[in-house]
């Protein structure tokens, strides 16, 4: 769990996602413990096995050094709301801080915005502020609900998934697709975008888990990693 923890925290950092020392990644622990999670204080490229936590679900730290960090509670709630989770990733990504200011429908206009079926991406709109409590972590658990990753309005996003494979590439597709309608809104009106029923097809055929898994190792390849 500790190297998936580092490898995840890394991929983030290589698509983008570094925020100085703020931003984490965490792993469900197998035997029920609680989560892994990098110690608070470090950039994503900067996670190695010594600066890995293992925090309970009463968010105390079982192993590693220091305190938990104060918004573990968006991963032990998420992950505690579907145990088929086994990853969520937080982030400060600025495309999808800038996006999320909008209140636009983020529209399937590229395989990225496909990854949502057409649908629009879930919004947690409860604080802008850090979610340092169980209850704001609960709220955003149910946000989230089944999508792959929300927008956290003044503040970023959340993504999660059967992997660190899955929660990593749904952080970096849901940037991706906030920046790509970004540039095409600042050049002008939205014309072209795929429908309903193509959007669910894109989703299927570009987003199963050999391309998340893909696209996840190229990452791993470019941080030098694995």
């Amino acid at each position: 769990m500790i190297t998936q923890v580092v490898e995840a925290s890394r991929a983030l950092a290589q698509a983008g996602h570094g925020d100085l020392v703020w931003g984490h990644v965490a792993v469900r622990d197998p035997d029920g413990r609680g989560v892994w999670i990098k110690a608070p204080g470090w950039g994503l490229d900067e996670v190695t096995a010594e600066r890995v936590q293992l925090v309970s679900w009463d968010a105390e730290v079982l192993a590693g050094e220091g305190k938990p960090h104060v918004e573990v509670h968006i991963h032990l709630e998420v992950l505690r709301a579907d145990p088929a989770l086994t990853c969520s990733a937080h982030t400060h990504a600025q495309a999808a801080v800038a996006f999320a200011a909008l209140g636009t429908p983020l529209l399937p206009i590229s395989h990225d915005g496909a990854l949502f079926g057409g649908a629009d991406v879930p919004r947690f709109t409860a604080t802008g502020a850090l979610i340092r409590t169980p209850e704001l972590g609960a709220a955003l658990a149910t946000a989230l609900g089944a999508a792959p990753a929300a927008l956290l309005a003044r503040h970023g996003l959340v993504a999660a998934g059967r992997g660190p494979a899955a929660a990593v590439m749904h952080a970096v597709l849901l940037e991706r697709a906030c920046r790509a309608q970004l540039t095409a809104m600042a050049a002008g009106t939205i014309h072209d975008f795929s429908d309903a029923d193509e959007a669910r097809a894109k989703q299927a055929e570009c987003w199963p888990e050999s391309q998340l898994a893909a696209g996840y190792h190229y990452l791993l390849r470019k941080a030098e990693i694995s």
